[in-house]
């Protein structure tokens, strides 16, 4: 891989066209790896569906978790009213007092940093950080980060974390919502859920699992390696903070400059409805899309010098939350995140000295990539910058 900070692994699929046939994990697969072909296919419902329980991620879930997950797994216009059950949890962030407690949170994580000297970053600091704020989203105590902080950072596998990830998490999920059909009138995730209604018809418990299961895993673990790697930005580009410090207002466009290069979430399936040509790829009835949200990002026709990463980039499309209809839910929360953090490291000149990393890596044959960190060493210091 690429010693910048951040690397495209898909150029030269890109040159080749909008699409290209891989095959991945043995499953043959038409890749859309164009910025204006991704998004156009995110769009189109009726040529590409995500009525397709199981088939959606990349790669298949079906050995770690028994459920559809909802709503991503459902088309339009089905997926609104699912959608909309959950709306009201995913715009906390929006609330000032939301923020202010991010803000709370970040710096005692910070404080906590800097005073020693050093910190394994994904475990020591990403970790708890992600797992303390999801408790904020689904309203529940905070304590309850205790437990999912236990899981390590890869919720559905299994390793030196520990325990086979997929059982813990549905054998989890399912005492909440054992809990939660007791508690009637309770405003937390689980008992919003477990008390909803979908055109006067409550949800079944595997559909209230279904939702809870793409909440942590959609949004657990892609918030961990993300906030793992601003911290490696610092060491990549040590300037970034002093350029903060003296203008603020590059927080936002830094943020979503940040998303774009990172794009935590390699590609997502969609399936195709009938035989039809794919951008020059003859796909067959059924065979899964790969709408490849990693390549759209670096797309050299959209984003000019893409490798770069230019904190003032505008304008800024990028893809990395998704397109249309199933734009992640989660996008508010992992902004909120990522913008307190850079205005927070640099007001305090925030400092970081590289002393070990372990890239956490896709690897197949196609792509090979870094997600993020199976580990990350840094010594922060304070007023440095």
């Amino acid at each position: 891989m690429s010693g910048c900070p951040f690397h495209d692994a898909f150029s030269d699929h890109r040159a080749k066209g909008d699409a290209v046939p891989i095959t991945f994990d043995g499953e043959d697969l038409t890749m859309i790896v164009g910025f204006q072909a991704v998004r156009k296919a995110a769009r189109s419902h009726g040529e590409f569906s995500s009525d397709a329980p199981f088939r959606v991620p990349i790669p298949s879930e079906e050995d770690v978790r028994s459920v559809r997950q909802l709503p991503i797994e459902m088309d339009p216009p089905e997926h609104k009213g699912y959608r909309a059950l959950i709306e009201p949890h995913f715009r906390r962030p929006l609330a000032p007092e939301y923020g202010e407690r991010i803000e709370a949170l970040l710096s005692e994580l910070i404080d906590e940093a800097v005073e020693r000297d050093s910190i394994e970053i994904v475990r020591d600091l990403a970790l708890p950080l992600q797992s303390r704020a999801l408790t904020y989203l689904f309203d529940v105590d905070e304590s309850e980060a205790e437990e999912w902080i236990s899981w390590g950072i890869h919720v559905f596998r299994d390793g030196e974390d520990g325990a086979a990830k997929g059982s813990v998490l549905e054998d989890y999920i399912h005492q909440k919502f054992d809990e939660a059909e007791q508690t009637p009138g309770a405003s937390d995730f689980f008992s919003t859920l477990a008390h909803a209604e979908i055109d006067g018809t409550r949800l079944t418990r595997e559909q209230c699992v279904g939702f809870a299961n793409l909440a942590f895993a959609g949004g657990r673990d892609t918030v961990i390696q993300t906030v793992s790697s601003v911290f490696y930005l610092l060491t990549e580009k040590p300037d970034l903070m002093a350029k903060i410090q003296e203008n603020p207002d590059l927080i936002p466009t830094t943020t979503e400059e940040f998303f774009r290069m990172v794009t935590p979430l390699t590609h997502i399936g969609r399936v195709n409805t009938e035989d039809r040509d794919v951008h020059g790829v003859s796909t067959p009835k059924d065979r899964r899309i790969s709408l490849c949200w990693a390549s759209a990002n670096f797309d050299e026709s959209v984003f000019k010098e893409p490798l770069e990463f230019q904190e003032d980039r505008k304008p800024n499309p990028h893809i990395a939350f998704g397109s249309g209809a199933h734009t992640c839910a989660g996008s508010h929360h992992a902004r909120l995140i990522v913008r307190t953090l850079l205005r927070l490291l640099s007001e305090r000149g925030i400092s970081a000295q590289l002393l070990e990393k372990i890239d956490n890596v896709e690897s197949h044959e196609y792509f090979e990539r870094r997600t993020g960190f199976e580990k990350l060493v840094l010594k922060l210091e304070e007023g440095s910058v």
